[in-house]
């Protein structure tokens, strides 16, 4: 049987570190609602950003844009995970799913570019012989969109220069606190389909975010429309803009869902360490029971052995 030390000692350490996951759920909590504040506040520029894309989307010019066309190079894979652990399996999700598509698509690891947000998804890929070319550590959760613009800029350049042909964002995607799902977009090309499902993403299924029932987003299609000063010199902007977008929106997303995931990891192990620290507590009050028995018996046994 446990000694009653040991046992004291194990209530203690399970009461300790519930106070530390608990801890650790509230500020998960807070930053889980920063972040998807944070998404919500950049929707109203990707949506009119997007508003000119189908607008122009029905011209000759756009079409011939090179980021509009699918290319001939290798395929990127800008893969969002996190830098730190406890948050379940959010990054083995992210993980399968970027495998699932690479064996769905069939490419070899020497057709494959990755890009890493996140320490977590870079450093599982390249222990596996991947070409990690960039690898971004510690993103912050105040991170700016104009920040990423590095990334996105990698991207453009290795893309004119024919080296990619395709780029895919995976990321968890945000639905509701309980809820991550594991997602691959497409956002080389550049299509309004998928800008449209990328911004349509950024509100949660449910909850206090979730879009009001019968609301319609869509933008109107314009048959004939007017480029000033010219094609070139507005997609120039535009089309880079929207991929920073895609990209900007899918960090926001994995980060909303990397504290939601922790917060009820951290709750978990919350109401764990309560449960634990109970069942000790009434297996400490037993032994202790039964060692005031043993004595008293041991007691009344010598006085009796007087009589």
């Amino acid at each position: 049987m446990a000694s009653l030390k040991n046992i004291k000692l194990k209530i203690i350490s399970y009461k300790k570190t519930g106070t530390v996951t608990h801890a650790m759920e509230a500020v998960s909590a807070v930053k889980m609602r920063k972040g998807q504040e944070r998404a919500l506040s950049g929707r109203s520029y990707a949506a009119a950003a997007l508003t000119v894309l189908e607008r122009l989307s029905g011209t000759a010019d756009v079409a011939r844009h090179p980021l509009m066309k699918e290319g001939t190079g290798k395929a990127c894979f800008v893969i969002v995970t996190s830098d730190k652990g406890l948050a379940g399996s959010l990054n083995s999700g992210v993980i399968r799913k970027v495998e699932a598509e690479l064996s769905r698509t069939v490419l070899d690891r020497k057709d494959v570019v990755i890009i890493g947000l996140g320490r977590r998804g870079a450093d599982y890929f390249a222990n596996r012989g991947y070409d990690v070319r960039a690898k971004h550590e510690n993103v912050s959760d105040s991170v700016s969109e104009e920040q990423l613009r590095v990334i996105t800029d990698e991207i453009l350049k290795w893309h004119a220069a024919g080296e990619i042909g395709s780029v895919y964002v995976a990321y968890q995607n945000f639905i509701s606190t309980f809820e991550q799902q594991p997602t691959v977009r497409q956002i080389v090309p550049v299509k309004p389909d998928m800008m449209r499902e990328v911004i349509a993403g950024i509100r949660p299924a449910r909850g206090k975010y979730s879009p009001a029932t019968g609301t319609s987003e869509t933008s109107p299609k314009i048959a004939a429309y007017t480029i000033e000063p010219d094609a070139d010199s507005v997609l120039a902007v535009l089309l880079p803009k929207l991929l920073n977008i895609a990209v900007f929106h899918a960090l926001l997303e994995a980060k909303a869902s990397e504290h939601s995931a922790r917060m009820v990891a951290m709750k978990s192990a919350t109401d764990k360490a309560k449960e634990m620290a109970h069942n000790l507590t009434r297996t400490f009050n037993k032994v202790r029971q039964a060692a005031i028995t043993r004595e008293v018996s041991e007691i009344t046994s010598g006085i009796e052995a007087m009589k």
